[in-house]
Formats: C-alpha cells, sequence, structure tokens
C-alpha cells in the first residue's frame, strides 16, 4: 500500500446493470420502461428557451416540487426531489442514519442500502426474509437505528401489504422508517397516506421506471415538513444545484398527461401476467411480482448459464451472484415482441 492510501475511503461499490452498447439488443436487466415518455415531455423540451442554460437552475426546484404536491395531493413543504431515488436516498441515509444502533433491512434487497451504509459507516444489520422472500415482520420490533426497505421488494417483486407497513411504522415510533416505492405504480397501494400518521415515515418514489424517464434522473419524497426540510438543509450543505433546468421542465410535463401515465401501466401488467403464464408453462418458479419485472428460477436450468445464454442471443436480464438467490434471473417487462422472443428462445433453450 502506497502512504497515500492510508487515509483513502474504500468501499466494494455498487455494481449496475449491465449498459450494452451495440445496437438491436433485447434489453431486460435495468426494469427500464419499454415505452416513451408521455408526449408532454418531448413537447416541453422542443419548447425550452436553450438561453435559460447559462443560469443556474431553481435550487428548491418548485416547478417540479409544486406539481409532485398537486398530483399527490400533498403541501410542497412534505416533497423533496433529487437526482434519482439514489439520489434521494443517499440524502436520506446522510440526513437520518446517525444512530449507534445499526439500521435494518431486509437480506435480500436493493444492493445500495448495503454499499451507502458502508460508505457512510453507519452500522447495520440484515433481517432475513422468510422462504418466500416476504418481510419477517417481528424481525423490526428490536431497538434499531432505523428502518428502510423496498416495497414492492427488488430483486423478488414481492408486495407487502400496508398492514405489514404499518406495523413496522408502529413498532418503530423514535426512528426513522423508509419505504422505498420505486415500484408501487405497477401493484399494490402506496405508503404515502401514512405520512399524515406517522411523521417518522420517508416514502420514495422515482420516475425512472413507470413515467418512462431513467434517462432523466427523477426522484422524489414524501414526508413530514420536519423531516422535509432536515433533508433539504443536507442536500443545501451538499450541492444546492442537483436538478437541472431541463430535468424540472420534463419531470413537471410528465406529471399533466395522466391518462398517458395510466395508459403505459396497463400495459405493462398486462404483459407481466401474460408472461407469468408463460413461464409457469415453461417450468419456471416465481413469486407473484407486482412490480414490471419477474424474479425466476428453474430446476432445470442454471441460472447463470442460462444468463449467459441470453446474452449470446443479445438478450440481457439481470444475474445475481449472492447468497440465496444465485439461482435466479430478474427480468424486466419489456413489449410484447421483446417478451415473445425471449420466451421463444426459452421454449427452444429448455428442450435442448
Amino acid at each position: 500500500m502506497k502512504p497515500w492510501e492510508t487515509n483513502i475511503r474504500k468501499v466494494v461499490p455498487y455494481v449496475p446493470g449491465e449498459q450494452p452498447d451495440q445496437q438491436h439488443v433485447i434489453k431486460l436487466n435495468t426494469n427500464e420502461n419499454p415505452y416513451p415518455p408521455a408526449p408532454g415531455v418531448m413537447e416541453s423540451l422542443y419548447a425550452f428557451d436553450a438561453d435559460r442554460l447559462r443560469l443556474y437552475p431553481d435550487p428548491e426546484a418548485k416547478v417540479l416540487v409544486n406539481a409532485l404536491a398537486k398530483r399527490y395531493r400533498v403541501k410542497p413543504e412534505q416533497v423533496f426531489v433529487g437526482v434519482g431515488s439514489d439520489d434521494v436516498l443517499a440524502m436520506a441515509f446522510l440526513t437520518f442514519f446517525h444512530a449507534d444502533k445499526p439500521i435494518l433491512f431486509p437480506d435480500i434487497t436493493y444492493s445500495f442500502y448495503e454499499v451507502w451504509a458502508d460508505l457512510l459507516r453507519i452500522p447495520y444489520r440484515k433481517a432475513p426474509l422468510n422462504d418466500h422472500f416476504r418481510i419477517c415482520r417481528e424481525d423490526y420490533d428490536t431497538a434499531n437505528g432505523g428502518v428502510v426497505f423496498p416495497n414492492p421488494n427488488a430483486p423478488t417483486g414481492e408486495l407487502e401489504s400496508l398492514e405489514v407497513v404499518e406495523d413496522i411504522l408502529q413498532h418503530n415510533q423514535d426512528v426513522i422508517v423508509i419505504v422505498d416505492e420505486a415500484y408501487i405504480d405497477f401493484g399494490g397501494k402506496s405508503a404515502l397516506p401514512l405520512i399524515e400518521q406517522y411523521d417518522n415515515l420517508l416514502v420514495v418514489q422515482t420516475f425512472s421506471k413507470s413515467r418512462s424517464l431513467a434517462g432523466m434522473r427523477i426522484g422524489y419524497a414524501f414526508g413530514s415538513p420536519e423531516l422535509i426540510g432536515y433533508l433539504n438543509d443536507v442536500k443545501f450543505s451538499f450541492n444546492s444545484y442537483t436538478m437541472n433546468q431541463l430535468t424540472l421542465t420534463a419531470g413537471a410535463a410528465a406529471l399533466e398527461d395522466e391518462a398517458y401515465f395510466r395508459k403505459t401501466i396497463h400495459k405493462i401488467k398486462a404483459t407481466r401476467e401474460r408472461m407469468k403464464e408463460a413461464f409457469r408453462e415453461l417450468g419456471f418458479v416465481f413469486g407473484d411480482s407486482q412490480s414490471n419485472f419477474l424474479f425466476v428460477t428453474h430446476p432445470r436450468a442454471a441460472a447463470k448459464e442460462l444468463f449467459e445464454a441470453l446474452k449470446q442471443e443479445h438478450i440481457y436480464v439481470r444475474y445475481f451472484a449472492k447468497p440465496r438467490i444465485d439461482n435466479y434471473l430478474r427480468i424486466t417487462i419489456g413489449t410484447d415482441e421483446q417478451m415473445d422472443i425471449l420466451v421463444d428462445f426459452l421454449r427452444t433453450y429448455l428442450k435442448k
């Protein structure tokens, strides 16, 4: 080790899904929306005055905050925005998790939680999901420094009821509880209404999945004015100008076309349910995903080998070489045409 390396902060980084640079691939590995953003998004960008780019954006992101407050029927002071939900969650970890006691999150979950905890020197403990990949609520009834979990879960797609969410809240009123709802638009009920009852609840969502704006990086959170105030204090101490002019414009425009949003969600959910039947017929085993992906395993096909075989055909899915899930694949729901190509390949592959 070189002398100057002694004081370097070293972490094992989060590894995002592969972004292939070749054309004509079927990309089902990062849970992106297969359909374009709402038409109004493009119109807002075409109409954007490029001269505004010489100016700093509004640090309070009022145009987006106000649009979110109107859409979700909350007060602007209950809304926080950031550069994707990753940025929002990172700010939340930095702001709220400072106790000596460990924070709690599931053992099979969004792998960025562990990375942030290591990076920020936050003690943590993983609570094992049960054999059906569901939360064991009693694991969260112990003293801790905070709680965070996705609902629906990533990468399993399993949805916990609001009764489970509220039970966790009732047993953790002395710490911050973060519910990461990146996939909530594809199934289930949001915990958003609970912020009026629990002032320690932060509900995090994103434009990356259901609103087809992964490339714009827009995340947001709902919570009590006190929580949002603390988040903004940390944000402004870290980087006041986190969201650019174009992103703010596109985000506000995306919220205006509710009909397009609902239509797109309906298409993805319909394809997801059709794929459940197709995968079941092929012998795959999986839970009742309420997200925009399926988390599948096959008794006769090793996940790692199937992952590589799909990649050879330019079909990209996600494989996790981790305990308990190293024989599963996470497959994003694409267009009907993309999913039919995938199923045709799997049917041939499994006959070998």
